[in-house]
C-alpha cells in the first residue's frame, strides 16, 4: 500500500510537471530565449523554494492532524474541491501555449536562480496547491506526519526537477513540435484536467 500510494503520487506529479503551467512555460521561454543553462537556473530556484513550502505543510498540518482528525478530514476535502476547482479553470482556459519572448528578459544565471525561488517562495497559489495536494498521499500510520511530508516533497522535488529539465534541455524540440502539431496544447489541457479530477478522486476515496 505504501509503494502504491508514493508511486500514484510520482506519477501524479510527473503529470502535473509535464502540463503546461506559469513555472515550465517560464522555463521553456529562458531556454529558447537565452540558452539552456539560463532555463537550469530557473528550474534550481523554482525547486528550491518547494523546500519552503514543504516545510511550511509539514509543520502546520502535522499539528492539525495532532489536534483534529476531523479538521484534517475538512482540509482533504477541501483540497478535492480546490483540485476540481483548477480542473474546471483549466477547462475554460485558452489550448493554445504561448511562447512569449518578451517575459524572457536576459539576466545572469544567478538572478534567475534567485527570481525561481521567490516566484516559487511568494505565490500563494503554491501553497494552496501544495495544501490541496500532499496531506491525500500521507502513507503511514506509524511515521511521523512531518517525516511523511518530507518524503512527498522531495519526491515532488526529484520528478519536478527531471521533468523541468528535460523541458529546459529540450526547449527547441519542443516547441518546433508544438508549433507543428496544433492539437499538442489541447492534448495537454485534457492532461491537466484529467489529472486534477483524478487526485480529487484519489484524495475523497
Amino acid at each position: 500500500m505504501i509503494t502504491e500510494t508514493l508511486i500514484s503520487f510520482a506519477l501524479a506529479t510527473c503529470a502535473l510537471a509535464i502540463s503546461p503551467g506559469p513555472d515550465n512555460i517560464y522555463v521553456l521561454v529562458q531556454s529558447i530565449t537565452n540558452g539552456k543553462s539560463y532555463g537550469m537556473a530557473t528550474v534550481c530556484g523554482l525547486i528550491t523554494g518547494c523546500i519552503v513550502h514543504t516545510t511550511l505543510l509539514a509543520f502546520g498540518v502535522s499539528a492539525i492532524i495532532k489536534a483534529n482528525d476531523d479538521l484534517f478530514f475538512g482540509i482533504k476535502v477541501l483540497g478535492a474541491l480546490y483540485l476540481l476547482y483548477l480542473a474546471y479553470k483549466v477547462y475554460k482556459s485558452d489550448a493554445q501555449l504561448d511562447f512569449d519572448s518578451e517575459t524572457a528578459p536576459k539576466k545572469s544565471l544567478k538572478a534567475l536562480f534567485v527570481q525561481g525561488f521567490f516566484m516559487n517562495v511568494l505565490n500563494p497559489k503554491v501553497t494552496i496547491f501544495f495544501l490541496a495536494f500532499f496531506p491525500g498521499f500521507l502513507f503511514s500510520k506509524t511515521l511521523s506526519s512531518v517525516l511523511q511530508f518530507y518524503i512527498l516533497g522531495g519526491i515532488f522535488m526529484l520528478v519536478s526537477f527531471i521533468i523541468f529539465s528535460a523541458i529546459a534541455l529540450l526547449a527547441g524540440q519542443i516547441k518546433a513540435y508544438t508549433l507543428t502539431h496544433k492539437n499538442s496544447g489541447l492534448f495537454l489541457k485534457w492532461l491537466q484536467i484529467v489529472v486534477f479530477i483524478g487526485i480529487s478522486v484519489f484524495i475523497l476515496v
